[in-house]
């Protein structure tokens, strides 16, 4: 009842007063049945423009950090994302894929929309990363199709660090519908893993227009804060010689 509440009464056309998304493809995503939706993941405003723009009701598989938080403004986060039917993942640890997994699964075991991000994690920087297999696993054992998603202009509206959106108009746009039922039964081998997770990010890619960067975008988060701290060590040595 409250996601609707956020959907219709709350937070939706807020949404749309301060982005003023323009949709594309809408009707690729079909309106009964199990699919997984994989989006590109610019904004933290990504979680809520989404479902907001959609007709059926869609559960994001959510850090495990948004439900946690420290202060009001965690518990208000955890909130706002219990009531709306989000799914916390800890992605920490060997199991955490797994985990993930499993609980994408039950979505979809329900006839229910499944949104995910490939990546993993937000971009840090505008352009589109490598994508994790999870959403391949998942659309194989479920024998679902996979709407791949653009977001566009949300990464300049809303970069990582800022809390107060820009007032500025974005477009969501969805391709067609990719089936993979040729692979059915070939979730465990590797090869095809790898083939239908960038098959899905291709489709993103074409969609969204973004540069692409074959590695994983916490890979790339992770040297760029080891050569910025390397950087920061070197100046403050020359500093004390």
């Amino acid at each position: 009842m409250f996601y609707y509440l956020l959907k219709y009464v709350l937070l939706g056309p807020l949404l749309r007063l301060v982005f003023r998304p323009r949709i594309e493809g809408l009707e690729h995503v079909p309106s009964t049945g199990a699919a997984i939706v994989a989006g590109n993941h610019l904004s933290f405003s990504d979680h809520f423009l989404m479902p907001a723009v959609l007709k059926r009701r869609i559960t994001f598989l959510a850090k495990a950090e948004y439900f946690t938080g420290p202060g009001l403004k965690g518990r208000l986060t955890a909130f706002f994302f219990h009531s709306a039917g989000q799914i916390p993942v800890d992605r920490s640890g060997k199991e955490a894929g797994q985990a993930a997994i499993r609980e994408g699964l039950g979505v979809l075991s329900k006839g229910e929309l499944l949104g995910i991000y490939p990546e993993g994690t937000r971009s840090h920087d505008g352009r589109l990363y490598k994508g994790k297999v999870g959403v391949a696993v998942m659309a194989l054992k479920a024998g679902v199709p996979v709407i791949p998603c653009a977001m566009i202009g949300t990464f300049e509206a809303q970069p990582p660090g800022k809390v107060i959106p820009r007032i500025r108009p974005v477009r969501i746009r969805f391709g067609e519908p990719l089936d993979f039922s040729r692979y059915a039964g070939m979730e465990n081998e590797k090869a095809v893993l790898r083939a239908v997770t960038d098959e899905i990010m291709y489709a993103i890619l074409a969609l969204s227009g973004q540069e692409y960067v074959d590695k994983y975008a916490a890979v790339v988060k992770a040297e760029e804060a080891e050569r910025k701290s390397a950087g920061g060590e070197k100046r403050r040595l020359r500093r004390a010689s």
